[in-house]
């Protein structure tokens, strides 16, 4: 059994960022309001959007039996519709509502995510680039605005994801992260891609890794390859960072999950499993490919 931990969908592209908005084009692809246009979605898998009923079908030809569909700013929020995917399939998706903590009236939004849609896993994209901090000035992750919405989805027995950019970036906040963690310590916390760390940042990875091992502290390992680019299959240095967090902060805090659709672009999906399943006993694949992520999300 397999869960993929960090995936995405969407049937309306409305992405925006530190290049501006994000647009379909057709094909597959997408443009930036800097005309900079990208692959986005693999032409097999559709041409302009990425449904859930799609990704079912994935899921299913590569025996997945579960996904946490996670949102941010690079393809748009899309609360509604992510809470409707929830409600048909509550026994294949968990799923994330996200919002813009400097919206004016952010306070009303948190009551309706939480109160009339029923979320409980919130995520934060906060990169400079796809993220809030693409679009807002830098702004401390453990500020006083921050920290009452985190207590308010703690107290309701929520989860955090966070997108933390790369280190070098002003959104890369790991103090930050591990003085949430302190002050929520009921409150599982997860970091996406490994803390995204760059071929070149080793030293920062291992930084990030003795500072963040804390027992409701987690990672998840979606587009390790990405980040580490350009590397070819099996792409070694981000199996060599893998191997680096599995023995700093053990098994138990790592999560498998793939950033589809665009990172199948690339490579395929089981690709993007078998790179990352070979660093692992069957006894670590049990927990990295499924358990870890049952327990967090599915609270089971």
């Amino acid at each position: 059994m397999m869960i993929d931990a960090h995936a995405h969908c969407f049937t309306q592209l409305c992405g925006f960022g530190a290049d501006g908005e994000l647009r379909s084009i057709g094909g597959g692809q997408a443009r930036w309001a800097t005309g900079e246009v990208i692959d986005l979605i693999p032409s097999h898998y559709g041409d302009t959007t990425f449904s859930a009923e799609r990704f079912l079908s994935v899921m299913d030809n590569h025996h997945i039996e579960k996904a946490v569909l996670l949102q941010g700013g690079f393809l748009g929020f899309a609360n509604d519709y992510l809470h409707q995917v929830g409600k048909i399939h509550p026994d294949r998706f968990a799923v994330a509502a996200t919002f813009d903590p400097y919206c004016r009236n952010a306070d009303k939004i948190l009551d309706n995510l939480q109160d009339r849609l029923g979320f409980s896993l919130f995520k934060f994209e906060m990169s400079t680039g796809c993220g809030i901090m693409g679009s807002h000035p830098d702004f401390p992750l453990d500020g006083k605005l921050m920290m009452g919405f985190y207590e308010r989805i703690a107290a309701k027995g929520g989860t955090l994801v966070f997108d933390l950019g790369s280190p070098g970036d002003g959104s890369h906040q790991i103090h930050a992260i591990k003085h949430i963690g302190r002050t929520f310590p009921a409150m599982n916390i997860v970091i996406c891609h490994l803390a995204s760390p760059r071929r070149h940042h080793k030293s920062q990875l291992e930084e990030a890794l003795a500072l963040l091992k804390t027992e409701n502290i987690h990672f998840d390992l979606a587009a390790l390859h990405h980040k580490v680019r350009p590397e070819a299959y099996p792409f070694p240095t981000a199996q060599a960072f893998i191997t680096l967090a599995k023995n700093k902060v053990g098994c138990e805090h790592l999560m498998w999950g793939t950033d589809a659709p665009s990172t199948l672009v690339q490579y395929s999906y089981q690709q993007l499993i078998d790179y990352q399943r070979a660093l692992f006993t069957e006894e670590e694949q049990k927990l990295v490919f499924f358990s870890n992520a049952q327990r967090i999300y599915f609270k089971g």
